[in-house]
């Protein structure tokens, strides 16, 4: 095979996939090659689509049975280790930060192959953790996207204390100054207005994305906010 050729191929493989979200209508047929009909067709059937309201409901669920700890760990054996080694259908995307403490499957009660889970300090929307986050919402179709802060999250913190940083933690600081500087004069815990805040701020950046806006509006996209409580193992919805 050209090498070339090739590199076309999936370079066009892609632009057409991002274009189908704007409404250009293509089957997966139209997209593949011969060879990779073949073995798509080989893959397991994708399941049964939840609705956004449906997909959330299970999503809070399985947190209440961490909270409870009545975890059922779903989705942890070989057989789903074999359903998901071809193709992944997460039914949640959910931006949350990198903190050790708030691992996404594992306070939800979810297995391998449920969560699209993008983890970065602050949960900050960069230009990076909105491309995966639009990777998964319109090519992969999951139906939430959660954008979840955490109770005291040390990147708010250094935002609001606004001290000078080594190396590069600064640059994700930058990104939460602007959720303090909307609460700065709230009365209240200063670190706590500022998780609550940046939330909110997070997901207006990610409103700003068309491809996702373009999902909310058609109603097969909710996007929520969410705080976990480190001392109750708790995600409340807070948007």
């Amino acid at each position: 095979m050209n090498p070339k050729k090739h590199f076309m191929e999936r370079r066009d493989f892609l632009k057409l996939g991002v274009t189908g979200a704007f409404g250009l209508v293509v089957t997966a047929s139209d997209l593949l090659s011969p060879v990779e009909q073949v073995q798509a067709a080989q893959l397991p059937l994708a399941p049964q689509s939840l609705s956004p309201d449906v997909a959330l409901q299970k999503l809070m669920e399985g947190n209440q049975r961490f909270v409870q700890h009545q975890p059922r760990h779903p989705d942890q054996s070989q057989i789903r280790l074999q359903e998901v080694a071809q193709a992944q259908h997460p039914f949640v995307t959910i931006l949350s930060c990198a903190d050790s403490r708030v691992p996404a499957e594992i306070i939800f009660d979810q297995g391998i192959g449920d969560i699209f889970d993008v983890r970065i300090a602050g949960n900050i929307a960069t230009p990076e953790a909105l491309g995966s986050i639009e990777y998964a919402v319109v090519l992969l179709g999951t139906p939430v996207l959660m954008v979840l802060g955490h109770e005291r999250c040390g990147a708010v913190t250094a935002a609001v204390q606004n001290q000078a940083l080594l190396g590069e933690i600064g640059s994700f600081v930058k990104a939460i100054k602007p959720a303090v500087e909307k609460v700065k004069d709230q009365s209240g815990d200063a670190v706590e207005n500022a998780v609550v805040a940046n939330v909110h701020y997070q997901i207006e950046q990610l409103k700003r994305s068309k491809l996702l806006t373009e999902r909310l509006q058609s109603g097969k996209l909710k996007l929520v906010g969410g705080r976990y409580d480190l001392d109750t193992g708790t995600v409340s919805i807070i948007t």
